[in-house]
């Protein structure tokens, strides 16, 4: 599930930590005591517990015990320290959430309905640590997971990786090649359709004929002197 949710399950009898899913090695990363959270903008909770673990962010309520929100880090679109008073009047860590909504659906005011759809909607939260100095600790935390979490690279992209292997060197070098002798054999073929940098192939094409024209004029000069002679 994407985006925010409401946490309400906590270890021993229900006063202790969040559950970790270890069989997928999560692990706890954080812990961060007194820390208000602000849900898109809605008035801040009371101030809670933070856990940061390896996969998520959870936020637990220190005076509700069944109170709790929780977000995947794959789901953390955006992290950022904020210390603008226009923006909030405290020091405080901003987060977007890609929550998998439509804008349109997402959250523009505090409608009255169901807890946890209306959770679903919200795509920006703050963390307030009541200990201001705190604020970059938290978002070095969140780079650290957020890396652990990041989304795989789609093929597209792969292929356009500036970043190459020396076996993935040595095969580009073999292709280059290949395509340089079939220019030579056709000059109508694209030196840069395989990346897409047509202007590179017009360019070099361009330069092929201007130097074939400076040799024929060479040779034309040269048999012009030889005649006089």
């Amino acid at each position: 599930m994407s985006g925010l949710r409401l946490v309400a399950e906590r270890t021993g009898d229900g006063t202790g930590q969040p559950f970790l899913d270890t069989n997928n090695d999560e692990e706890l990363m954080h812990v961060q005591p007194g820390t208000a959270i602000v849900l898109g903008n809605r008035t801040p909770e009371s101030p809670g517990t933070l856990y940061i673990t390896s996969k998520q962010v959870v936020w637990l309520s220190d005076t509700d015990r069944s109170k709790g929100y929780a977000v995947d880090f794959i789901s953390v679109s955006l992290h950022a320290v904020s210390r603008d008073p226009e923006a909030y009047p405290d020091p405080c860590l901003y987060t977007q959430i890609d929550n998998g909504v439509e804008d349109d659906e997402s959250e523009g005011s505090t409608d009255e309905g169901d807890e946890s759809s209306d959770l679903s909607r919200i795509t920006e939260l703050r963390l307030v640590p009541s200990d201001p100095s705190q604020v970059d600790a938290l978002f070095q935390i969140f780079c650290e997971c957020a890396e652990l979490n990041s989304e795989p690279i789609e093929e597209e992209e792969e292929e356009h990786n500036w970043f190459f292997s020396s076996d993935q060197l040595e095969n580009e070098e073999a292709e280059e090649e290949e395509s340089e002798w079939m220019i030579s054999q056709n000059s109508t073929h694209s030196i840069g359709r395989s990346n897409g940098d047509h202007d590179l192939a017009h360019n070099v094409l361009q330069l092929q004929i201007n130097d074939q024209r400076f040799e024929d004029a060479e040779e034309m000069d040269s048999d012009s002197k030889n005649g006089h002679h």
